[in-house]
């Protein structure tokens, strides 16, 4: 059975000012994703699943989804603020989703397979996708409890316009992930990445550390385990109308307690994507070099 793979189109991009999950930065109109799906397809993965907000599903589903329809099987799952659990009272001033593990928990009504998980606005490396791929279609995936994580040197990872948010991974020796923390302010500065904390102290970084970007590889048993998480963290957070569910921070947390394994396939691609609005332009350039290098072709679909 080939693995599925999910793609988190939903978020809100404050700073980029806009929906940047169709901002074109191919020769012909493609965006990100177009370059994403043709990696993935490549890699061996039979089936998407776009997890998008009821809003943009008519613009989504015309300017981007609708051309993979005729190679892949496509399907949708709304990510909206009030997909929560039963009984759980809603604060009047939320307004937008619950974050990353709420999407990933949001796709589980249509994945009974082991899948992949992405998000929109990033370029992941043609590797990255055969990397993971092979991994979710191995015998080494045998056990409900056994995951995967792709994993990218920091100063792989970084924009050039401003900071970013890494989830920073220790390791085993087996590289197995033995913690992961969510870093939401990464600058990349003079000889080394910083991170900055709330109160504007910085602590500096080595560039070589291992982060996650989000790009995972589960079995279908996680639904069961975020669900228990997410209740936890609405029962903790809920009343907060700006936290969110942060995927990292509960797998970190399914790790400490000895539920999930989680093995790192580490990987030299580069990511780049869209946070910023002048990222756009490295983007346009990163893809033109990548088409240049016989990567990617001139025309996509």
């Amino acid at each position: 059975m080939k693995p599925t793979l999910v793609v988190m189109a939903a978020g809100t991009g404050n700073r980029y000012g806009g929906l940047k999950q169709v901002e074109p930065v191919g020769p012909n109109g493609e965006t990100l994703i177009d370059y994403t799906i043709y990696d993935a397809v490549g890699a061996g993965f039979g089936k998407l699943v776009f997890v998008i907000q009821k809003d943009w599903a008519e613009i989504f589903k015309q300017k981007i989804s609708g051309k993979f329809e005729r190679c892949l099987d496509v399907c949708y799952t709304y990510q909206e603020i009030s997909s929560c659990p039963d009984g759980f009272k809603l604060s009047r001033n939320r307004r937008k989703p619950w974050g990353t593990g709420h999407a990933v928990l949001t796709a589980g009504q249509a994945v009974k397979e082991p899948f992949a998980v992405i998000t929109a606005d990033d370029s992941y490396g043609h590797n990255a996708f055969k990397i993971i791929a092979d991994y979710l279609s191995s015998a080494q995936m045998l056990g409900c409890d056994n995951h995967a994580m792709v994993g990218y040197v920091l100063r792989n990872t970084l924009s050039e316009h401003g900071y970013v948010s890494r989830a920073v991974c220790q390791c085993s020796p087996q590289m197995l992930l033995d913690s992961i923390v969510e870093r939401t302010k990464i600058s990349p500065a003079a000889e080394a990445p910083v991170y900055v904390e709330q109160s504007g102290k910085t602590f500096p970084l080595t560039g070589d550390e291992i982060v996650s970007m989000n790009f995972w590889g589960f079995q279908p048993s996680i639904f069961d385990s975020l669900q228990s998480q997410f209740n936890e963290f609405l029962g903790r957070c809920g009343d907060d109308p700006e936290t969110e569910f942060f995927l990292p921070a509960a797998i970190n947390n399914l790790i400490a307690a000895d539920k999930i394994r989680v093995k790192v396939l580490k990987t030299a691609d580069h990511w780049f994507g869209i946070t910023y609005r002048r990222d756009r332009i490295s983007a346009v350039k990163n893809i033109s070099k990548l088409i240049e290098e016989g990567i990617y072709p001139e025309k996509l679909w």
